[in-house]
């Protein structure tokens, strides 16, 4: 596949070009932000991917944390652009560290990965909130973890959180 056009910004990182982006995630692993969202019942959102990695699979919302943007705001930002949800890292609690390999990438070029570190954390709502999907996410869903672990769509490092 021929290389972004080297003006465009990445959605995902609107500080530098497409292109740009497209280098890290060749040459680095990506530090993002997963969020294990539970309602009162325990049942686990999960969105279907519409985009590489994990293109047409279950995920939990997450997010690449930017240069210069401290965690709590990576937090913010994350859960309110993938949920319509507001709240503050301070409700949540680390759930874990985590590696996610995928043999694609966002830009389908297949010459290289994406590789992720991965600061898993947990936000139990006392409600199960209405949800706004942003554009990487075509339905969502609300799982208990022994579903998220026998669904055939639910991709292998959700589960991983489960098991």
């Amino acid at each position: 596949m021929p290389a972004p056009p080297e003006n465009s910004k990445s959605l995902f990182a609107p500080s530098v070009t497409d292109a740009e982006y497209a280098q890290i995630v060749r040459l680095t692993p990506l530090v993002s932000i997963d969020l294990l969202i539970k309602d009162p019942t325990g049942h686990t959102l999960v969105g279907l991917r519409r985009n590489a990695p994990a293109k047409g699979s279950y995920f939990v919302p997450g997010g690449v944390i930017r240069k210069n943007e401290t965690l709590d705001a990576a937090f913010a930002r994350i859960l309110k652009v993938e949920t319509g949800l507001v709240a503050s890292r301070r409700e949540a609690r680390i759930y874990g560290l985590y590696q996610h390999f995928y043999a694609e990438n966002r830009f389908d070029d297949p010459s290289f990965n994406t590789h992720y570190v991965v600061l898993a954390h947990e936000l139990v709502l006392d409600y199960r909130p209405v949800i706004q999907l942003d554009s990487q996410h075509s339905r969502i869903a609300w799982l208990t973890g022994k579903d998220i672990l026998a669904a055939p769509d639910v991709h292998e490092n959700t589960k991983a959180y489960f098991r």
